[in-house]
């Protein structure tokens, strides 16, 4: 297969950070990019700002790239998605040239001659890449090894607390009155004096409760209710001013100031399983039997999935709970842990049956939440050793991790970290960790 490119699926932060760091290898990458332009997904939330600086959203191998053309870094703060493209992620596809194939979608990833079920000399056949056009025209790809960065914005995760849409989801999101990203400044604006019903507990509903709380202190008669599937608060408002990313922790403090106000209503132990349409607006209605005041939007922030569709020819070795490779699952499960830290990864633990084939980035994750930048530039790092044979650099893996300052431990959703044993079960937090099985100077 020498001489054949790598597939890279998707032109998002990761999938542009692995072809720069292939083409410093020297092997060529051939990035498949769904959206007309790179970060397609980074900007359907354009409008939100970013919590990590940028020292931590500009990869390594990227900003070498990209310097003999001109680019330098930006010298701080704290910027949108849209700027993060403009600045960053649009520099760097540019840099890549006609590499990136833009309103390509890829519908499917085999072994050329083989499907699932052949084993011989299966290792040593290419991958094809099976892909459509905007203009619906198939084609396939010939390729060595396939590095998937698809991300999982695409696949949200319904509201409906079983894991499948409510009775009535679908249908309110076809008519506009459910949605499951957070809303633009525009939106906002519009839904003062209204009732928004926000669903979820991550950083997305943080930002979309503060967004929605300062229109509610200039128009007083806009109602928020904020909806949990936990029966208690908990660590709902993550580390606060113990978080090592300090804009991080400013969205649990900014959005608890807004409970705290009275701005926001925070219904706990909240399991949506129905949603009805009534006169223009929506209810949700719980498991249990409660019922929320008719709302004029829903916004459904309640995580992602990866869309593992297009690999059912492929041999994966997936987490049953998940969906995350194996050997990483354990380390990010957050039946386990919630500390929103993982150890340092690369090619060995993000590896599947079906050689040359990794699936990086918040696809990585499965359906794990806390998936940070600097993990998926290292992720790739490590991926483009391995394929490139540097396995020793493939394996040294060294990344500064900032904590979220949370532990809850594990248990059930409505236990709190007491409840469930103790304190939790994370070590204390450590700045800088290093794995190595070669030296660190090799």
């Amino acid at each position: 297969m020498t001489g054949l490119p790598v597939a890279v699926i998707g032109a998002g932060p990761q999938g542009l950070a692995a072809g720069a760091h292939l083409l410093e290898r020297g092997l060529e990458p051939l990035v498949f990019e769904a959206g007309d332009g790179p970060g397609a997904a980074v900007a359907t939330w354009g409008h939100v700002r970013l919590f990590s600086a940028w020292p931590e959203l500009i990869d390594p191998a990227a900003a070498r790239l990209l310097a003999p053309r001109g680019w330098t870094a930006p010298a701080g703060g704290y910027l949108t998605g849209a700027e993060w493209i403009s600045a960053y992620l649009a520099p760097l596809a540019a840099g890549l040239g006609d590499r990136v194939r833009y309103g390509t979608r890829v519908i499917g990833v085999s072994r050329q001659g083989r499907d699932r079920l052949v084993s011989a000399d299966r290792d040593e056949a290419p991958f094809m890449i099976h892909a459509v056009d905007a203009r619906g025209v198939e084609m396939r790809h010939t390729v060595r090894a396939v590095i998937d960065a698809s991300g999982t914005w695409r696949q949200p995760n319904p509201a409906g607390a079983d894991g499948l849409p409510a009775l009535g989801e679908r249908a309110a999101a076809s008519a506009g009155v459910l949605s499951y990203l957070p809303p633009t400044p525009t939106q906002v604006a519009a839904l003062a004096g209204g009732h928004v019903v926000v669903v979820g507990s991550g950083h997305s509903a943080m930002t979309a409760v503060i967004d929605l709380a300062a229109v509610a202190r200039e128009a007083p008669g806009t109602r928020i209710s904020w909806v949990l599937r936990r029966g208690t608060v908990g660590d709902t408002f993550g580390g606060g001013a113990a978080d090592a990313l300090p804009a991080r922790g400013a969205l649990g403090i900014r959005s608890r100031q807004a409970v705290d106000d009275g701005l926001v209503r925070l219904v706990t132990g909240f399991r949506v399983d129905r949603v009805d349409l009534r006169n223009g607006q929506v209810v949700l209605i719980a498991q249990d039997g409660r019922t929320l005041p008719p709302g004029d939007l829903v916004v459904a922030v309640t995580g992602f999935r990866p869309d593992l569709s297009f690999l059912s020819e492929m041999r994966l070795d997936l987490d049953p709970i998940l969906q995350a490779p194996v050997r990483l699952a354990p380390e990010i499960d957050p039946n386990v842990h919630s500390c929103g830290t993982v150890m340092p990864h690369g090619a060995r633990e993000l590896a599947h049956p079906e050689a040359g084939l990794y699936l990086v980035g918040m696809k990585s994750y499965g359906r794990a939440p806390t998936f940070l930048a600097m993990t998926g530039y290292e992720q790739v790092r490590s991926v483009a050793a391995a394929l490139a044979g540097d396995h020793q650099a493939a394996a040294r893996v060294e990344l500064t991790l900032p904590n979220t300052g949370v532990c809850s431990g594990g248990g059930l959703a409505d236990e709190t970290a007491e409840d469930a044993g103790g304190a939790g079960c994370c070590p204390p937090p450590v700045e800088v960790l290093s794995i190595g099985r070669t030296p660190a100077s090799a």
